[in-house]
């Protein structure tokens, strides 16, 4: 399985997390997610397409750059 990180600066409170961790809870492979909010980075787990969860980001109204 692997865990990868995103730089997302458009992160800035609960509402930005939920929308988030929606989306790419209906990415097929992805196993958890966590927002954090202070330090505006999600951590996605699973074997999944880089891709795929950059497109997700994206569909919930943010940008999303690979740490």
């Amino acid at each position: 399985m692997d865990v990868r990180t995103y730089s997302v600066p458009g992160v800035s409170c609960d509402h930005c997390k939920h929308a988030i961790e929606t989306e790419l809870a209906e990415v097929a492979g992805v196993t958890a997610s966590e927002v954090n909010v202070e330090t505006k980075t999600v951590t996605v787990h699973g074997d999944v397409d880089e891709g795929a969860i950059v497109a997700a980001i994206d569909e919930a109204g943010y940008d999303a750059t690979p740490i």
